[in-house]
C-alpha cells in the first residue's frame, strides 16, 4: 500500500493519540516514503541507516506534528535535515582519513594535486563566490556560518555558490 498524503495526516494524528496501530503502520509507510525518497541520494549501503534515523527523528518530533497541516512537507523537512547531516559527516570521515594520510603515501600526491587544481578552479572565481564555496563546500559550514564568517548575507551566500558553481562547471566543461 502506498498510503498518500490524508492517510499519513490521519495514522499520524492518531498516533499521537496513542494509537499504536497507527503508529506502527504510518512508521512502515514513512519507511517505504523514505526509501524512495532518499534512492537516488544517497549510496544503497547507508540507505537504511538513514532511514533509521529519520524515523528516530519523527518519534523524537511526533509531539510537534501540528494535526491541521500536510503530514508529508513535515516529514520531507525531517529527512532533509537527516541527509544534510549525514552529508555533513560523511564529509568528516573523508577529510579526517584526508588529514591521517601521509603525503609520502600512495594517494597522498593525488589529494595535493587534486587540491592545487581546485585552488586554481577557485582563482577564476570572484572572492566573495571562492570563499563562501570553500567554507560550505569544501569544509563543510552551514550556509548561517559561512554569512557570519565572511561577513555576507545568507542570501548572498546562496547566490555567490550557485554562481561560482556554475561558472566553474562552465570552466570545466570549456576544458574538456
Amino acid at each position: 500500500m502506498i498510503a498518500d498524503e490524508k492517510a499519513l495526516s490521519r495514522l499520524m494524528a492518531a498516533s499521537q493519540r496513542g494509537d499504536k496501530q497507527a503508529y506502527t503502520t504510518l512508521l512502515e509507510e514513512s519507511s517505504r516514503w523514505l526509501n524512495r525518497y532518499f534512492r537516488r541520494k544517497i549510496a544503497p549501503d547507508q540507505l537504511d541507516d538513514l532511514v533509521q534515523e529519520v524515523l528516530v527523528s519523527l518519534h523524537r518530533k511526533r509531539a510537534s506534528y501540528d494535526p491541521a497541516r500536510p503530514f508529508l512537507p513535515w516529514l520531507a523537512a525531517i529527512a532533509r535535515y537527516r541527509w544534510v547531516d549525514h552529508l555533513r559527516s560523511a564529509y568528516r570521515r573523508q577529510e579526517q582519513a584526508f588529514d591521517h594520510e601521509d603525503p609520502g603515501e600512495e594517494g597522498g600526491q593525488e589529494a595535493v594535486l587534486a587540491r592545487m587544481s581546485l585552488d586554481r578552479l577557485l582563482e577564476n572565481l570572484p572572492e566573495g563566490q571562492a570563499e563562501v564555496i570553500e567554507l560550505v563546500r569544501i569544509e563543510g559550514h552551514s550556509i548561517a556560518e559561512a554569512a557570519a564568517l565572511s561577513g555576507q548575507s545568507e542570501s548572498l551566500v546562496k547566490v555567490n555558490i550557485h554562481r561560482g558553481l556554475k561558472k566553474l562547471s562552465a570552466l570545466i566543461e570549456k576544458a574538456e
